[in-house]
């Protein structure tokens, strides 16, 4: 069977557990990697009761040897097919009194962490000469705006390593696309922790994570005659 790895999963509500639901329901055995075992233990349980395979892998997406481990575990279940680099929420502060070490935390976790995940999974991907290689975008991908430095920086970088890298391995039979999610995500971050952001995006106001993860899936299933190295997604309500 072929695995699919999605490193950056939190609630089974979320960006992370909703792409291993989807990307199970292909067939696929999915690893779903993330920080917190209790929360991957959840998301692993969902997609088995939705009837897909998955095993929760705890791995920090800035430490290598973590990353390095995790694509050996799911080589060890079968050849992937699939890697998802999700991880990285947003960053942002007052720039004047911002210290380095949160800047530079930024750029490990949104930056470097794709880096890693990216080599390691291309190591195995490309004497295959086939895989799919996806990377989360969002809004600062694309452009900066106030209190969101360090993490337009980010972004902008993993978006800009995502266009060398598919320049580089799309010749070889890997598809690599990046994903911009522009606006507010109808998950558990936004819809419990911020509910009064939610109520103020409204009724369909915030991207839906099916919707999301529909895309991703999309981009995983085209054929090698009609790659698309990039998606935007947004809500009809978003302005752009």
């Amino acid at each position: 069977m072929k695995t699919a790895i999605i490193l950056g999963v939190g609630p089974f509500e979320g960006v992370g557990g909703h792409l291993c639901d989807h990307a199970a329901k292909l067939g696929l055995h999915v690893i779903a990697a993330g920080r917190t075992a209790s929360k991957l233990d959840t998301v692993v349980s969902q997609v088995k009761a939705n009837g897909g395979q998955a095993t929760a892998v705890v791995c920090d997406a800035t430490t290598e040897a973590d990353v390095i481990a995790l694509v050996r575990r799911a080589e060890a279940i079968g050849p992937i097919d699939l890697a998802i680099y999700n991880a990285g929420n947003n960053f942002n502060g007052d720039f004047l009194s911002m210290t380095a070490e949160f800047f530079e935390r930024c750029w490990r976790v949104c930056t470097l962490g794709g880096f890693l995940f990216a080599r390691e999974t291309l190591k195995v991907m490309q004497p295959r000469g086939a895989g799919t290689l996806l990377f989360t975008g969002a809004s600062a991908s694309m452009r900066g705006k106030p209190q969101f430095a360090p993490f337009t920086a980010a972004k902008a970088g993993l978006r800009a390593m995502a266009q060398s890298l598919a320049r580089e391995f799309q010749p070889q039979g890997i598809h690599v696309a990046h994903i911009v999610i522009d606006g507010g995500i109808a998950g558990e971050k936004i819809i419990k922790g911020l509910p009064r952001f939610a109520e103020r995006a409204g009724e369909d106001g915030l991207v839906s994570l099916n919707g999301i993860a529909q895309a991703y899936m999309y981009l995983y299933q085209q054929p090698k005659t009609a790659w698309s190295h990039e998606l935007d997604l947004r809500t009809f309500k978003e302005t752009f």
